[in-house]
């Protein structure tokens, strides 16, 4: 066993949707045994069911905490921190409380293990927002729960997909609050997550691009209120007298494609579709979510708990794989 491969907590999501499949489909390849030491952080016997939606040959294991630093991790093998929260009978496709408050604690347990060193990243398979707040968790998704049980005031969403990655100043909010969400502070400190995400992540000298807010990013006062002067630029003048290779505000429209190309590392979206439509476009089913700027490393599917195709066998295990990937990829290296 490689003592160096990075340890990767996968936590099961809601476990009526598509997540036990594609945890499984997605540890069928060998790959992701050759990358890292994953296990589940779930329940086994929802994952045992799962197999006869998919098909699969892989034996599950149940593993204690004291174990997950000390197994070899051998392909073949579905190792999984068994909580025990669900019935073997849940329904599939269906909203449930059970499966929404699983969903939190599997994540809540995750978290405890990366702040006890346990694990190096954590890679999450999708939630439902109703099941989550059925259960007793009112919280609009990962990202709020990780920040708030990592105690992280700053954070953001990076997007990523083939030759393409978009962090957020805002996500999860209406177009006319998020032009007046949006400040210099707030942009710089969002350039300043990504700089620092992708240096340690191997680029020295990240090349970073932010939109503009309105069309042609407002072509000198001719498209919007002075919105670019006023809440974007001083943002990216503060970031570049820290010396950090920041351009912008640049018409999203070329952006995107210019990024595609390889003129820059990473966009640096205004808004939720602003940033989510190119991506989506680029790689819908191998989009990863990273959330950016906690203390641990979490990378996440870009989709959600598929319930019209949940127990068919029929869900893309791509985003699943590359999320494992990413995660590899961002961990601290033992």
């Amino acid at each position: 066993m490689n003592q160096n491969k990075s340890i990767i907590g996968i936590t099961m999501g809601d476990a009526a949707g598509v997540g036990p499949e594609i945890i499984l489909k997605s540890l069928e390849n060998r790959e992701i045994y050759d990358l890292c030491r994953p296990f589940v952080i779930g329940d086994s016997k929802i994952l045992e069911r799962a197999k006869g939606f998919v098909d699969s040959g892989l034996a599950i294991r149940n593993i204690t905490e004291e174990e997950i630093e000390h197994l070899n991790f051998e392909y073949g093998t579905v190792y999984t921190l068994n909580l025990d929260l669900l019935p073997a009978d849940l329904p599939v496709g269906q909203v449930s409380s059970l499966a929404g408050h699983a969903a939190f604690e599997y994540l809540s347990k995750a978290i405890d293990l990366a702040n006890k060193g346990k694990i190096d990243a954590i890679c999450t398979a999708p939630l439902n927002k109703e099941a989550l707040h059925k259960g007793g968790h009112k919280y609009p998704g990962h990202t709020e729960i990780l920040a708030e049980l990592t105690g992280t005031k700053e954070f953001s969403m990076m997007l990523s997909a083939p030759n393409l990655k978009v962090i957020h100043v805002t996500t999860h909010v209406g177009i006319i609050d998020a032009v007046k969400i949006i400040n210099p502070e707030r942009v710089y400190r969002v350039i300043k997550l990504a700089h620092e995400t992708l240096k340690k992540s191997g680029i020295e000298s990240p090349k970073i691009a932010v939109c503009g807010i309105n069309p042609h990013a407002g072509e000198n006062g001719l498209f919007g209120y002075g919105e670019e002067e006023e809440k974007v630029i001083p943002g990216v003048k503060k970031a570049l007298e820290e010396g950090v290779n920041a351009v912008g505000p640049l018409p999203a429209d070329t952006l995107f494609f210019r990024t595609v190309r390889g003129d820059f590392d990473i966009v640096v979206a205004m808004y939720h579709d602003q940033g989510h439509g190119p991506v989506k476009v680029l790689g819908l089913d191998a989009g990863v979510n990273i959330t950016v700027g906690l203390p641990i490393i979490r990378t996440s599917v870009d989709h959600g708990t598929a319930f019209d195709i949940a127990g068919k066998g029929l869900a893309d295990e791509k985003s699943m794989t590359e999320a494992l990937r990413q995660a590899v990829e961002l961990a601290p290296k033992r």
